[in-house]
């Protein structure tokens, strides 16, 4: 089955794509509609004997499924805030309030001549008013389709558009009910008592190319959605309507013009079903969404004091990685520092050289431990945000740098960095990294330089781009994927020093105060990471220009 997804944007009948099982299911009512409609035309101008309390419970019933659907479809507005459903909920109104005119004037009802100071041409008039007014409140929700929703609009301003609206629609109604009152003897004659007269074939002509103009300029614009097909359908019934209770029929009370009431009230109640079953479903959804919630809220939990648990295992093997493997190497290195002082002079050149090779890597050992339990309480250690001038840090952790590399000439070049917010230890941390491998891999390098900027955002309102650029060794951007890896190194400890934590560890205090850091390099050639942060929003409100 061909079902289009129902994303956020579509979940309602006036947005979401009509796909193939809707299609089917409108086609199949439409050819129903049509084969009874087939039936009873020969048989429109039978007799059938009068029932006075048909039409008091027609049109009654007309006019609950209009203002019902009229609501639903104002309550989609809200939301929606789109001015075709504005129209469409208009026309239902109309129609209601129609329904209403014509049973107060319909003769024998209430009083002999009708209510409302009514005429003999009166009611007829009103049912052409009636049901040629309608389509034309569906040409304008056609019209109106492709127009841009109004979003973001307030609550409040939801309001004063459906009272003008609805306010529009009834207005148009009284007006139609004036003309068919006050100005009945001005109308062309239509009925002749019960009967029909000649003339009210060409009234329902009229009637039926408004209804067929309204089709087609729903039907042209496409994509359809679900209520564009029922709308359709409606419309259709309509033409039936008017078919069998103006045109074949012979008058009031025969065949054609009960079945034409009874493809009114079809025709009344398709949209309406099809909300109903829509705001059913929408609230079985709702009800899926809040159970799902509520499961994942106590999962959350649930992993929650898991997580817990493992943190407190993860302090213990700390503790124990500290003891356990740091305490030997101590004792390895110590033992070869006493060896190389106590017994240097009686060793080869191979064995003192040997010597040298074991307290390195002993040293290296150690370090990678230290950055590794370091890499491990980046995950605990939950960041504490506050207002930090990037600028004066960058330049401490420079200063740091020039005395690690005290024999190294480097170039530093710091932009206007401006304030973020974050944690200026773990930042201090990213940044020591960041502009320590700057300096690391721009060993051999005449002159050797080193960049700090900043870029402006790349979306408006989003958050600013920093960078670290260098003139180093650089990489191959095939092995991008591998950057951010614990112990991903790629040139060997010979070339440059490093256990292969640092940049992951730069990573998680990136994504852990909600950036994200990425690089471009081309070996030989340098390198760039970025990185954003969250800016301090006071700070960049102080910068903007005031308006005069």
């Amino acid at each position: 089955m061909n079902t289009p997804t129902r994303t956020a944007g579509s979940i309602f009948l006036s947005t979401l794509p009509a796909g193939r099982s809707d299609r089917r299911l409108a086609l199949a009512v439409a050819i129903a509609s049509t084969a009874i409609f087939l039936a009873a035309a020969p048989f429109a101008k039978r007799p059938l004997a009068p029932v006075p309390a048909f039409l008091p419970l027609y049109q009654s019933a007309l006019v609950i499924n209009d203002l019902i659907t009229a609501v639903l479809l104002y309550g989609q507005f809200r939301i929606l805030h789109s001015r075709a459903l504005l129209a469409l909920a208009g026309g239902y109104l109309f129609c209601a309030a129609m329904a209403i005119f014509h049973l107060l004037s319909f003769p024998g009802l209430f009083a002999p001549a009708g209510l409302l100071g009514a005429g003999p041409q009166t009611t007829a008039w009103l049912y052409f008013f009636w049901h040629g007014g309608f389509p034309l409140f569906v040409t304008a929700y056609a019209l109106l389709k492709d127009r841009p929703h109004q979003a973001g609009r307030a609550q409040t301003g939801v309001v004063t558009p459906v009272l003008f609206g609805a306010a529009l629609a009834l207005a148009a109604a009284v007006a139609l009910m004036l003309i068919a009152t006050l100005g009945h003897n001005a109308l062309p004659e239509i009925m002749l008592g019960d009967a029909d007269a000649s003339t009210k074939v060409f009234v329902a002509s009229v009637t039926w190319l408004l209804i067929l103009v309204a089709l087609v300029a729903l039907g042209r614009r496409r994509p359809h959605s679900v209520l564009d097909l029922w709308v359709m359908i409606v419309l259709c019934a309509w033409m039936f309507d008017v078919a069998l209770a103006s045109v074949l029929n012979h008058g009031r009370y025969d065949l054609g013009w009960y079945a034409g009431r009874i493809y009114g009230l079809l025709a009344a109640s398709f949209v309406l079903v099809v909300l109903l079953l829509e705001n059913s479903s929408l609230y079985a959804k709702l009800a899926k969404a809040h159970e799902d919630e509520r499961r994942e809220r106590r999962l959350v939990q649930e992993k929650s004091a898991e997580l817990a648990e493992l943190n407190k295992e993860l302090e213990a093997f700390s503790y124990s990685v500290s003891h356990d493997l740091r305490a030997p190497l101590r004792v390895v290195d110590g033992y070869a520092s006493m060896i190389e002082e106590d017994h240097g002079g009686q060793l080869d050149a191979n064995a003192r050289r040997l010597l040298k090779v074991l307290r390195e890597n002993a040293k290296q050992m150690a370090q990678m431990i230290e950055d590794l339990l370091a890499f491990s309480r980046l995950g605990r250690k939950q960041p504490t945000t506050e207002r930090v001038t990037v600028e004066e840090l960058v330049n401490r952790v420079i200063a740091e740098q020039r005395m690690t590399y005290a024999d190294r000439a480097v170039e530093f070049s710091v932009g206007q960095l401006g304030v973020a917010r974050a944690d200026p230890a773990l930042l201090k941390q990213a940044l020591t990294n960041l502009i320590g491998n700057a300096v690391k891999y721009t060993r051999g390098r005449y002159p050797a330089r080193v960049e700090i900027g900043i870029k402006p955002a790349e979306a408006p309102g989003g958050a600013p781009v920093y960078y670290v650029k260098d003139n180093g060794a650089g990489f191959d951007m095939r092995q991008s994927h591998r950057l951010f890896g614990v112990f991903q190194r790629f040139h060997s400890p010979q070339e440059f020093e490093g256990t292969g934590v640092g940049l992951a560890s730069v990573e998680r205090i990136i994504v852990r105060h909600g950036g994200r850091i990425w690089a471009e390099s081309r070996p030989n050639e340098g390198a760039v990471f970025y990185f954003t942060l969250e800016p301090d929003r006071a700070e960049e409100a102080k910068r903007q220009p005031t308006a005069a």
